[in-house]
């Protein structure tokens, strides 16, 4: 796994870029090699990238998101990469950003580019690139302040498991009505042979 960590002050209120980057569609206009991202629903994205003349697309789950402090994600395809981006408020001065990217290199080109820190200019590119979006602007393009707490790195559950519902026991037992192996009569019953 290759790691990335980068960070930029930008001259906006802490709320400001928190907002702008919980608009994960328009990564697109501050990430280079980003296509397109989706959002699916209020934790899972679908990114569509270009880098290095390789076209991947993939989706990724928000596994811990508080307004104001961090955005945690990991993939849930290839490629595998996870990272969390936290913002420091600096008071007048602006916003410290910081971004901490793990991913795993599949290509020799990838590995290579990792091994010479091609991912972490890229990163600080980028960077630099939402500085610039922010600050011009003077607003974010929008906002969400909801909370995601901790979704588990690789959960997938669709339906709730018993404990997460509270219903506790199943109402059922086991019957083994095979009275060549029952250790007991089938239902209580004393049954002769």
């Amino acid at each position: 796994m290759a790691t990335v960590q980068e960070s930029i002050e930008v001259n906006v209120p802490l709320s400001q870029a928190y907002n702008q980057w919980t608009q994960f569609e328009e990564f697109p206009l501050f990430m280079s090699g980003v296509e397109s991202v989706s959002q699916l629903d209020d934790t899972t994205v679908h990114f569509k990238t270009s880098i290095g003349g390789v076209r991947r697309e993939y989706d990724a789950r928000i596994t811990t998101q508080e307004p104001d402090q961090r955005v945690s994600w990991e993939s849930l395809d290839e490629p595998r990469n996870a990272g969390t981006v936290w913002f420091e408020d600096l008071g007048d001065v602006g916003t410290n950003v910081n971004v901490e990217l793990t991913w795993e290199p599949d290509s020799a080109t990838e590995k290579l580019g990792a091994a010479i820190g091609l991912d972490s200019r890229q990163v600080a590119a980028d960077l630099k690139r939402f500085k610039q979006f922010i600050e011009e602007r003077g607003a974010e393009t929008g906002g969400w302040r909801g909370r995601v707490d901790g979704v588990a790195p690789g959960a997938a559950t669709a339906v709730p498991l018993q404990e997460e519902v509270g219903f506790g026991e199943p109402a059922f037992q086991r019957v083994d009505a095979d009275p060549d192996i029952a250790p007991r009569p089938p239902f209580g019953q004393d049954q002769q042979r």
